[in-house]
């Protein structure tokens, strides 16, 4: 399948900035069944946009605006090539629990089997362990399906319940939250029991016949565990499916901390509101109207307090 991706990204400060620097994480990733075959990023007001290569293999673009400004408008346009996955055996051995084992001493698993910054230990999550049977018995591929459809089915998909940096925690208390919330609470459950286990941020394609319960209008999230003979397995427990050609992915880490789709900061006493706009289309398709989604205002300062410094973190966006 190909598709084309637009992203929009706007952030509109109540008060002039003098300037503001952005990363961006929004370029598909080239690998395996994915291909990027084009990948354009524009800004307003203009700004001269740079490249690198992190140690995961995402690519990150970033620049600088350094003029005064009341807006900050980031454009990301690519198109992409997706190819339908071998299917998954129905389950593997009871000894790819060995395997797992003998492979974490690889040092790139290693950090995908330790605790993060969004996916933690703690009571909540030990309860939901419990009750989900979080414990090596039958093989890997079988605990991470019914762990994929658990966490379906006692979550409900509420938008605008967390926010951006919010822990598990809230998310585990109210049985609630978006697709960062259940990618992270997946993650803390299967890295205890040995399984390497990485978050993806990216975007789903939703056609006509999908009944997904995530929102077509912003960017997707989910996890992909290293399996023995299988290798990284995509896992979407926001939809209870097994990632396909309609997952599109754009960069991995240990969580959402390792790569938001924008990250910065702003010089400027202001308060900065944030709107997205996402879609994802087929390549031949018409390409509809972009809505543009507020999200949650961020307040950096007071900005009538003298006090206040003068340089804010820009406010990232939650993947919904």
């Amino acid at each position: 399948m190909f598709y084309s991706i637009r992203h929009i990204t706007q952030f509109t400060y109540s008060n002039a900035v003098s300037e503001s620097v952005t990363e961006v994480r929004m370029q598909p990733r080239t690998e395996a069944l994915q291909r990027c075959l084009a990948f354009d990023l524009g800004t307003s007001p203009r700004a001269r946009v740079s490249a690198f290569r992190d140690r995961s293999g995402n690519v990150i673009h970033h620049f600088d605006v350094p003029g005064q400004h009341n807006r900050l408008r980031i454009t990301a346009e690519s198109r992409v090539e997706c190819l339908v996955p071998a299917a998954l055996p129905e389950s593997l051995t009871f000894q790819a629990w060995e395997e797992l084992d003998a492979c974490a001493v690889d040092g790139e698993l290693w950090d995908y089997l330790s605790p993060s910054t969004f996916a933690k230990p703690g009571e909540s999550l030990s309860r939901l362990a419990t009750e989900l049977r979080v414990e090596r018995r039958n093989d890997p591929l079988t605990l991470l399906r019914e762990l994929n459809e658990g966490i379906f089915a006692a979550f409900d998909y509420r938008p605008q319940t967390t926010q951006v940096d919010s822990p598990i925690d809230d998310a585990l208390e109210e049985r609630q939250g978006v697709c960062q919330d259940f990618a992270h609470i997946m993650l803390a459950l299967v890295r205890p029991v040995g399984i390497p286990a990485r978050y993806v941020s990216g975007y789903l394609y939703q056609g006509a016949d999908d009944h997904d319960r995530s929102d077509s209008g912003a960017s997707h999230a989910w996890i992909e565990a290293w399996l023995p003979g299988l290798q990284w397995v995509g896992f979407d427990p926001t939809n209870n499916l097994i990632t396909g050609e309609r997952h599109v992915k754009a960069a991995v880490g240990r969580d959402y901390a390792d790569v938001p789709p924008t990250r910065g900061v702003f010089k400027g006493r202001a308060t900065s509101e944030l709107s997205v706009g996402v879609q994802v289309t087929l390549n031949d398709a018409p390409r509809p109207e972009l809505e543009m989604v507020p999200n949650i205002t961020w307040v950096a300062e007071d900005p009538e307090d003298d006090d206040a410094l003068q340089q804010e973190q820009q406010q990232q966006q939650q993947q919904q």
